[in-house]
């Protein structure tokens, strides 16, 4: 838009009326010459006024090869200012133009722009413009001046280059050098900020792209990008997202009771154990058949409910003291497990990279505590002969699904009950299963995940980016998470995969201890998702494995 790409005319008399009227004293011929493949001619403004009537016509004036009538201009009340624009080649190798052509332009061959009073000065429509509506609101570049006059200087930090923020260039970043430290100018310029501008703008501390070196006083360079706060911040809550999430509650809900009647598989009628594990089965069982099982089913749909709710409350408690907003959780149902988990998004900025990891690992740790002791409590019940009644027979290569769930379960429940085709475990047990394998999974350092928010948190968004490509990997070949590897995977693809967006501060470290307890996380997300290859599980006894 705004720009005329391929077309061949002669020339064009272009005409609108200024209003208010424009005084001149002089008469002015403006030629620009203008370089592309294609010559389109000089560009010829000329403004005239004066103080006698004289002839007016129709406002028009014959130009005969560019060169002659330039003291003659035409005259009338309004004042009229006329572009004409000629071709670099005129018609007829003479470039005589008639008066005709000069006074008339045809709408299917030559454009014609006429405003009247303020509206063409108000408003020009062209390409940039339209992308500029069409985009986020930018940041004032009066504000801008008026932030780098009061806010900016030798006493905090000293401008020296500004560069385009955010994801589409909305922003401004302001490179320079730092002139106290980073903590104390950060919460410095942020008050004078709120002072100069109130509640308008959110300004970022971020490492200074592509520095060259390190800050002399130690750590990375600094920078201090600045955003609108309607750009920056995300936006409420929709009904539709409402509406979302409360059906997919409900399916997750469906899918764990549905986890509680698959896990009575002894105890099933035989055609719906086949409609079930016969790849071939294609008519579906009287599902009437299931209703006596739903009751029985309902302690472990609790238990895998309740770890997923006490993951959100972990994430909300977190959040709460550092004024944080989360949006509502989006629950994954998945038949295997449960719930893959939920989707909770940050409804505010975050204020620093400590808040980021508290955050993050608060869930993750709230429902791994949970899922830790329904394990604990179901291994000691699964080995107590008074609960037999209360027991299911579940295969023993489930077991084979982890290399730390399954040593713990062999400690517990030894050689003789775990060497077998069947294993006869309490219900809680298998809630604490799906439980610590569901956190683990959402521990992963990649992407949106905990564990991806975690590290960028600790260690910034570079190592992010490596932890990512690992975990990505291992998942694409298997190594983790056995037969769920790829549904998983998919998942953090389509829902997880972008990394988060900077917190205000973030640069500031998060501590030694955080980043220990990150580590040690991590190290054991992969002992609990690493399965037991068939040489180990055959010398421990855990299942039977007839084949290498």
């Amino acid at each position: 838009m705004g720009t005329l790409t391929s077309c061949s005319f002669s020339s064009m008399n272009l005409r609108f009326r200024m209003n208010p009227p424009i005084s001149c004293n002089f008469s002015r011929r403006i030629q620009m010459k203008r370089m592309s493949k294609r010559s389109f001619g000089r560009l010829i403004i000329s403004c005239s006024s004066s103080s006698s009537g004289g002839g007016g016509g129709n406002g028009s004036s014959s130009n005969n090869n560019g060169s002659s009538n330039d003291g003659k201009l035409e005259k009338d009340s309004s004042n009229l200012a006329t572009v004409t624009e000629e071709t670099a080649e005129e018609r007829n190798g003479g470039g005589e133009a008639s008066d005709s052509e000069d006074s008339s332009v045809s709408i299917s061959s030559r454009p014609t722009i006429s405003t009247v009073g303020s509206t063409y000065n108000n408003f020009q429509v062209d390409s940039f413009k339209l992308m500029e509506l069409l985009g986020p609101e930018k940041v004032d570049p009066s504000d801008v001046k008026i932030i780098k006059e009061k806010l900016f200087g030798y006493s905090t930090f000293w401008v020296t280059k500004e560069e385009p923020f955010g994801d589409f260039g909305e922003g401004i970043l302001f490179l320079g050098n730092l002139r106290g430290k980073r903590e104390e100018v950060f919460a410095k310029l942020q008050s004078q900020l709120s002072e100069v501008m109130g509640d308008k703008y959110n300004l970022f501390m971020v490492e200074e792209p592509n520095s060259e070196g390190p800050d002399p006083r130690g750590g990375p360079r600094v920078s201090f990008g600045m955003l609108r706060k309607e750009v920056s911040e995300p936006g409420p809550t929709s009904l539709w997202q409402y509406v979302i999430a409360f059906l997919l509650f409900l399916l997750t809900i469906g899918s764990s009771v549905e986890l509680g009647i698959a896990s009575q598989i002894t105890r099933l009628p035989p055609e719906v154990v086949k409609y079930f594990t016969d790849p071939n089965a294609i008519e579906p069982p009287d599902m009437q058949l299931l209703v006596p099982f739903v009751d029985s089913a309902l302690p472990l749909a609790y238990g895998v409910l309740g770890v997923q709710l006490f993951h959100e409350i972990g994430h909300f408690l977190a959040a709460f003291p550092r004024n944080v907003k989360l949006s509502i959780p989006y629950f994954i149902p998945n038949i295997t497990l449960g719930s893959f988990g939920a989707i909770t998004q940050f409804k505010s900025i975050l204020p620093d990279r400590k808040a980021k990891v508290d955050i993050s690992l608060a869930g993750p740790f709230a429902g791994a505590a949970l899922s830790s002791s329904m394990f604990a409590v179901g291994l000691l019940l699964s080995s107590n002969p008074a609960a037999a009644a209360e027991l299911v027979q579940v295969p023993s290569t489930l077991f084979q699904g982890s290399l730390l769930l399954g040593l713990i379960s062999r400690a517990t429940l030894g050689y003789g009950a775990m060497h077998g085709a069947m294993v006869s475990i309490h219900p809680l047990m298998i809630a604490g299963w799906c439980g610590l394998t569901t956190s683990a999974f959402n521990m992963l350092p990649v992407g949106c995940l905990d564990g991806g928010r975690a590290v960028q948190g600790a260690f910034g968004k570079g190592s992010l980016v490596g932890f990512g490509l690992a975990t990505y990997s291992l998942l694409g070949l298997g190594v983790l998470g056995g037969p769920l590897s790829l549904p998983w995977g998919l998942y953090v693809l389509i829902c997880q995969r972008s990394p988060e967006k900077p917190c205000l501060n973030d640069v500031t470290e998060v501590g030694t201890w955080r980043k220990a307890a990150l580590g040690v996380a991590i190290f054991l997300v992969l002992l609990t998702l690493l399965p037991v290859w068939d040489e180990l599980a055959e010398e421990l006894g855990i299942g039977l494995v007839t084949t290498f």
